[in-house]
């Protein structure tokens, strides 16, 4: 019975969580193990930054450490998609909740951040008038600014997308409506528009089947043991059954 009761439950959340996958690696190491040749690939770890949030306070990875980070880029000049993307940006964020049924449950395990693509003029109040418009919860999301050079890094070489300076023009701004998942190992897992409601839910549906992700580089005492656990406590009630049947006999 436990032998096959942890089979099946194996089975079981193996088949219905599906956890979302790494996009983007720097190398691909072969190496051999107990004779045979293995390939473990290094994805690619977004770097750290020092930027400046809506409430004045240099913050960085560090004041993010073990959370998933779900990012966007937008501007508070932006007269197109930007509004909108910062109110489905919070509606996420008021969805997710600690599973708690009483007390505070703000989620301690996710962080949302904007990044401005038009740091020159967004300044630490405009950040915090556009936070106000939306009502935004400083808690665990943070409007960025800062650097430029750091900010398109982050956007174009770092997370891949798209990102043209419209020279001051708010039109020509070619920004995008991504929102990008990353994990508490700083590695990129999904991209998803920002404007499209199915999207958002899957995000939603991502973000917390990271949160449960154990981290492989943090193995638990149980970690390849198991399959092992369960064959001794099989052997155990066999030991146990057997004990009883000749004791029952020796009675007789």
């Amino acid at each position: 019975m436990p032998l096959g009761g942890y089979f099946l439950l194996k089975m079981m959340s193996e088949k219905n969580i599906h956890l979302p996958g790494h996009f983007i690696y720097d190398t691909v190491l072969t190496k051999t193990v107990k004779g045979k040749r293995v390939t473990d690939t290094v994805w690619h770890k977004i770097p750290d930054f020092s930027l400046t949030n809506q409430l004045g306070n240099t913050v960085s990875w560090k004041d993010m450490e073990g959370k998933v980070v779900v990012a966007d880029f937008f501007f508070t000049h932006c007269p197109t998609i930007c509004p909108q993307l910062t109110a489905n940006m919070k509606r996420l964020q008021e969805s997710i909740h600690m599973s708690g049924r009483v007390g505070d449950r703000k989620p301690e395990f996710i962080q949302f951040l904007s990044f401005s693509v038009d740091p020159e003029r967004d300044s630490v109040a405009a950040l915090k008038k556009w936070a106000d418009r939306f009502q935004i919860d400083p808690f665990n999301w943070w409007l960025l600014t800062g650097d430029k050079k750091t900010i398109y890094d982050l956007s174009i070489n770092e997370m891949k997308l798209g990102l043209v300076d419209g020279k001051g023009i708010d039109t020509s701004f070619l920004h995008t409506d991504y929102m990008v998942l990353i994990d508490h190992n700083r590695n990129i897992r999904g991209y998803y528009h920002g404007l499209d409601t199915v999207e958002l839910a899957k995000l939603s549906d991502d973000i917390i089947f990271l949160s449960l992700e154990k981290d492989p580089a943090r193995k638990s005492f149980f970690a390849g043991k198991l399959e092992l656990i369960a064959i001794m406590m099989l052997v155990t009630f066999l030991g146990a059954g057997l004990l009883m049947f000749f004791l029952k006999r020796a009675r007789q």
